[in-house]
Formats: structure tokens, C-alpha cells, sequence
């Protein structure tokens, strides 16, 4: 049995392929493009925002693990309603828990990639969607 064997369960699986839900658009007015440098992992993503800077519209692409898949699922499925700020804070709280333990994020889902922790490797991949995200939000009019 590989030592991997817990990492990649049917539900991180399952949630990876799900990211077909959110086929990524390249006609969404914000676009994002990250890249780990630790892993090689991509996610690619467009967004749409309302007048108020949250998220109205989603899709994205993600050349990534399993697991690096499965997060960019965790976010798109969420993403609608949230704004810059609130993806900074998700952001910093998802790092901690990588880097320090403790408890989950609090977005939703992330019991079923909590195993991807004790693989410092995958911790890049985890972080691309939101990061993607931030960068196509960070060249997004100003609400106001």
C-alpha cells in the first residue's frame, strides 16, 4: 500500500473531477493565471464581478494533482458571493493551516483534502485557485 493511498480517497477524486462544472471561460472580464513553484500545478481561471466586487460568475482550469484539482473544486464551488477581501482572509487562514495545523479552514469542504497536509508537496497546489483568483480580482474596477 502506497503512502499515498489516504490522500487520494474516492472523495478527493470524485471532487477533482468535478471541477467540470466550472469549464473555465476566457470571455469572463477578470482573468487570474498562477503557477506553483514547488509542484509545477496551474490554475487557470475567469471571474465575473457585481457592482459591489463579489464574485457573480466562475470558471476555471486547473493542470494540477488530484488534490490540487479537488481544492480549485472547493473554491469554484463557494467562489460565488465572496470578494477580494473575504478570499485574502480564506487565503491566509487555508496558509496557517498548511504551515501550522490547528483547524480547519473554514471553507467550506476542506475536510476532505485535510489529509494533503502532511505532504508539504501538494501544499503549493492547494493554494492556487484562491491566489489565481486574487490576481484577476486585484486588476478589477474598484466598487465605489
Amino acid at each position: 500500500m502506497s503512502s499515498t493511498t489516504n490522500l487520494y480517497t474516492r472523495e478527493v477524486l470524485a471532487l477533482a473531477t468535478s471541477l467540470s462544472q466550472w469549464p473555465h471561460d476566457p470571455g469572463l472580464p477578470l482573468q487570474g493565471a498562477v503557477r506553483s513553484q514547488t509542484c509545477g500545478s496551474a490554475v487557470t481561471l475567469g471571474l465575473a464581478v457585481g457592482e459591489a466586487g463579489a464574485i457573480t460568475g466562475i470558471g476555471l482550469k486547473a493542470q494540477a494533482c488530484a488534490i490540487g484539482q479537488a481544492s480549485a473544486a472547493l473554491f469554484a464551488a463557494q467562489a460565488i458571493g465572496h470578494d477580494e477581501n473575504s478570499l485574502r482572509t480564506a487565503l491566509r487562514e487555508i496558509r496557517t493551516w498548511l504551515n501550522k495545523g490547528g483547524d480547519l479552514p473554514a471553507w467550506p469542504g476542506f475536510a476532505t483534502i485535510a489529509a494533503a497536509r502532511d505532504y508539504p508537496a501538494r501544499h503549493g497546489a492547494i493554494t492556487l485557485a484562491w491566489q489565481a483568483a486574487l490576481e484577476a480580482l486585484s486588476s478589477a474596477p474598484k466598487p465605489g
